[in-house]
């Protein structure tokens, strides 16, 4: 089994694609800010962000709806290098962080922002690659 995408179900697919594009700074594989799919691919790994348009997708899975969710729906996690570079610059292009960068346990830092409709993103720069925290508990 292979993961491919994690697929967002949008409303307003011209501003949530606007969001990845130019706040995140993710490359889409082709333009297509009108929809009603769009896929993200970020600089490493292979699993992109894929956004489709939620009344699209209503027609296929009639539970959905046109109505937005209540409460958090998906949470896109994606690694940094610099997690301070990233907050300022992510912040300079109107990105609006829930709080400054923040330890989580000894191993990473995060920030948490939320796109426009309110899928929640976590910002994640490790402190211990994994192969070096196994490589250091094996010692």
């Amino acid at each position: 089994m292979e993961l491919t995408q994690i697929r967002l179900l949008v409303s307003d697919f011209p501003r949530v694609y606007r969001f990845y594009r130019d706040v995140l700074g993710l490359k889409p594989q082709f333009e297509a800010e009108t929809g009603p799919y769009a896929k993200f691919t970020p600089d490493t790994g292979q699993t992109g962000i894929a956004l489709q348009d939620r009344t699209r997708m209503a027609g296929v899975l009639e539970r959905l709806g046109a109505a937005a969710p209540e409460g958090y729906r998906a949470l896109v996690v994606l690694r940094v290098e610099d997690l301070n570079a990233a907050h300022a610059e992510f912040t300079s292009r109107g990105a609006e962080f829930s709080g400054a960068p923040a330890p989580m346990g000894d191993r990473m830092r995060v920030a948490y922002l939320r796109d426009p409709e309110g899928n929640l993103i976590e910002l994640q720069e490790w402190l211990v690659l994994r192969d070096q925290a196994a490589g250091d508990a094996s010692a």
